[in-house]
Formats: structure tokens, C-alpha cells, sequence
């Protein structure tokens, strides 16, 4: 997988996972709170039906006090009475007042009257449960509710009903009405599929929001590549143009030295032995004195080859490696310009890679050149080390100092060569240096 590429998923993975837990615990206490607001719900209907009940009950006994409490009648007329005027009290599609004696004989039932005159005690609805066996028992200890299943007659079905009953002293009668509660299901139902649909919305328009937010991340994310890439394209380029120009200007110097250098020592050593051949065919004995000045001048063009050989690559770098071939630059400059040098070279026994050696030993070389031209300094300071994956060096001397930008920006050659040999190998090239204190070089250089 591509760098750029897993970048991108590192930063979306986080985003997406925090957003998915919260999305979840969000979704889960949603629900957690919409039970509770609909069990919440169901209690108040529940509540408000048994108010009602209690209401209609209040009512019937209303209705039926003044023949209960009525000395005139006879209690035979007093009960038939009291039975038409319960009979006739209704309200709603499936509300209705029962009454039952003690032992469990239905009197009063307008919804069903072929159960008048029954014995229903023993009776149980479809959950197994004693319908007029708990009313009774309920009526008897003060009134109350009870629920059971029982057919309602708007639809002919059992559904579940919710009773209130209350005991007629006088009789030892139990009189009560009910309500069916399964529009309160119904309600209930359709609360929590309204919750239930709010919490699936609320889900998508979650996802919704997280795949617009992923998508432009990832538009975001495309659009810095590509101006990373056209950047690095661009550095690319201009390192390339760079390590062009360097090349150039190495060979052209070398071209220089030959020119300037061998070419004339060559012509010189061409024209003492044309001389003395002149002088020997002319008998002239001096020809051996120009043999041996041409000898003189061909052992200067062998050192100045030897010279460029070693300036292009030191061959004591190539056999004993780059700790070697410093100490012996060290030693040689040393002796040579008379400056102290504290080196402490920590470079491990395994050899670097051929660009980084070549590269560290021409930058300390440049630096300590740098050094004995400009600083006035005596004392120079070279640690070398590697830690990690790069290889670093450090060198400070303690001369008058200098401005680096202005001395970069004008004939600073050989620094700028210095940071364009880093440079191309992607390292780091740090000069600093403070007048009357020094100048201090830091150089970093990956070796992967």
C-alpha cells in the first residue's frame, strides 16, 4: 500500500471508528430512554383509565342510591330496579355495568345477556386465570381493579380488559364495569414505531453526514497529494538541475587543473626532450642536463596526477574506509596548517554506502579548508556518529566567525557546494555561527 495511502486511511479510521461508538451508545441509550418514556407512557394511559372506571362506578352507585336507601320499596322491587336501571347504563361501543351475586351468578350483563342467571365463579379466560372468583375476591376486600380477557363486543374477539368492582353491602351483590385496553397497546404500538422509525432516521442521516464527511476528507486528502506531488516533482527537478550543475562544475575545474596543471608540465617535459635530442645529434653534451630537467618536471606531473586522483576519489578510502581516510586528512591537515583537531569518530566497524563516505569525507574536507582560509581559528572540533538509520557529524572551530546569508548569498561556493552534496542525498546541511565566537557545521545524512 502506497505511503500517501495509508496516511489517508490512518486519518479516516480513527474519524470513522469514533463515529461509529458514538453513533452505537447514542442509538442504545435513545432506546434505553424510549422505553422508559413509553412504559412512562403506558402507566399514565393505565392511570387514566382506572380514574375513569372509578368515575362511571361513582355514577352507577349515584344512579342506584335512592332505590338501595328507598324504605318504600320492597327489597324484591328494590333489586329488580336496581337491575333495569344498570341495564340501561351504557357508554361508549363497550361500556357496560355487570353485577353478580356472592356465589357468582350473573344479574346484570347488557353486552352478553345469555349469561344472566348463570353461574359463572368457576369460569377462567384463555390465560387460565378465575374471572369472577378474583373480582369477588377483590370486591369483597373493598373494591378494586382486576384484569383479565374477556370478549369484546364491538369486535366478537377476546382482548385484554381492565375491570373495577365494588361490593353493594345491602345485597352482598358485586358491581363493575370495564374497560378494554387494547387501544392502549394499539397507542403503545405505534409510540415506539415512531421511536423506532425517529432512531432508524437519525442512524442514516448518520451515515449520511459521515460518508459526506469521508468523502471530503478524501477529496482534501487527493488535492494535497497532488499539490505535494507537483511540489515534489518541482524539488525533484530542481535537485536534478542541481546535481547537473554540480557535475558540470566538477568537471570543468577538473578540466581546469588538467589544462593548467599536467598539460603544461607535459609541453615542458615535450620541450626539454626535443632539446636534447637537438643537442645530442649535434654532439652537444648538456643534453643529459635537459634529460634531467625534463625528468624533474615529469615527477611534478606524476604528483599533480596523483593530486586530481586523490581530489576525484582518495584510494585510502576505497581500501581502509572512512575512518581511515579521515584520520589521515586530519593528520595530514594538522601537520600541514598547524591547527589543533579533537576528533572523536564513531562510525561502526561495517562499512556505509559508497555516496554517503564520499559525501561526509569531501564536506569535512571543504569545511576544514573553509576553516584554514577564513576563520582565523585554532582549534577545530569533528565528532562523527550513527544512531539510528543516519549518520551524523558535527564540526565547530572556535574563529572569528562569519554571516552566513550574506556570505552564501555572495561567493559562498564552497558551502553552497557542501549543502548541494547533502542535499542530493535527501540529508540535512545546518551552518551556524556567531562573530567572535566560532562557526559550528551539523550534518545529518539517512543511510536507507
Amino acid at each position: 500500500m502506497p505511503l500517501k495511502l495509508k496516511i489517508l486511511t490512518l486519518a479516516l479510521l480513527p474519524l470513522l471508528l469514533v463515529t461509529i461508538i458514538i453513533t452505537l451508545i447514542n442509538i442504545k441509550q435513545s432506546q434505553s430512554l424510549s422505553e422508559l418514556e413509553i412504559q412512562t407512557f403506558e402507566e399514565n394511559l393505565l392511570a387514566s383509565k382506572r380514574n375513569e372506571l372509578k368515575n362511571y362506578v361513582s355514577l352507577a352507585l349515584t344512579a342506584v342510591s335512592q332505590v338501595t336507601s328507598s324504605p318504600w320499596k320492597r327489597d324484591f322491587e328494590a333489586k329488580e330496579e336496581v337491575k333495569r336501571i344498570l341495564n340501561g347504563l351504557t357508554y361508549g361501543e363497550d361500556g357496560y355495568f355487570f353485577v353478580y351475586d356472592g356465589q357468582g351468578v350473573n344479574l346484570v350483563h347488557p353486552a352478553q345477556p345469555e349469561l344472566v342467571g348463570q353461574n359463572l365463579i368457576n369460569m377462567q379466560d384463555e390465560n387460565g386465570t378465575f374471572v369472577f372468583r378474583d373480582l369477588l375476591a377483590v370486591a369483597k376486600q373493598g373494591g378494586g381493579f382486576h384484569r383479565y380477557v374477556w370478549r369484546k363486543p364491538s369486535k366478537g374477539d377476546n382482548e385484554d380488559k381492565l375491570s373495577y368492582v365494588v361490593l353493594l353491602p345491602e345485597w352482598g351483590w358485586m358491581l363493575g364495569t370495564g374497560l378494554y385496553v387494547d387501544d392502549i397497546a394499539k397507542e403503545v404500538a405505534r409510540a415506539r414505531q415512531e421511536v423506532t422509525e425517529n432512531i432508524r432516521n437519525t442512524f442514516f442521516t448518520v451515515l449520511v453526514i459521515m460518508a459526506v464527511t469521508t468523502i471530503i476528507i478524501v477529496m482534501i486528502g487527493i488535492a494535497i497529494n497532488v499539490h505535494e506531488s507537483r511540489l515534489a516533482d518541482a524539488r525533484l527537478r530542481h535537485l536534478a538541475h542541481k546535481s547537473v550543475q554540480f557535475q558540470v562544475s566538477q568537471r570543468r575545474r577538473f578540466a581546469r587543473e588538467l589544462h593548467d596543471g599536467i598539460n603544461q608540465l607535459m609541453v615542458s617535459v615535450k620541450f626539454r626532450v626535443e632539446l636534447a635530442i637537438n643537442k645530442m645529434k649535434k654532439g652537444d653534451c648538456s643534453a643529459a642536463v635537459d634529460l634531467e630537467k625534463g625528468m624533474d618536471v615529469l615527477n611534478q606531473a606524476i604528483q599533480e596526477v596523483r593530486l586530481i586522483s586523490h581530489d576525484l576519489r582518495p584510494s585510502l578510502l576505497d581500501d581502509m574506509g572512512l575512518t581511515s581516510a579521515l584520520r589521515s586528512l586530519l593528520h595530514e591537515y594538522e601537520a600541514r596548517t598547524g591547527i589543533i583537531v579533537e576528533t572523536e569518530l564513531n562510525f561502526p566497524e561495517e562499512r556505509l554506502p559508497d555516496d554517503i563516505e564520499i559525501t561526509l569525507y569531501r564536506v569535512i574536507q571543504e569545511a576544514l579548508t573553509n576553516v584554514d582560509k577564513h576563520s582565523g581559528a585554532d582549534e577545530v572540533r569533528l565528532k562523527t556518529w550513527v544512531q539510528g538509520r543516519y549518520a551524523w557529524v558535527t564540526l565547530k572551530d572556535n574563529g572569528e566567525g562569519f554571516d552566513v546569508v550574506n556570505q552564501v548569498q555572495s561567493n559562498g561556493i564552497g558551502l553552497r557546494n557542501m549543502h548541494d552534496r547533502i542535499e542530493l542525498l535527501s540529508g540535512e546541511f545546518v551552518l551556524t555561527s556567531d562573530i567572535g565566537h566560532g562557526t559550528q557545521l551539523r550534518v545529518k545524512l539517512p543511510l536507507v
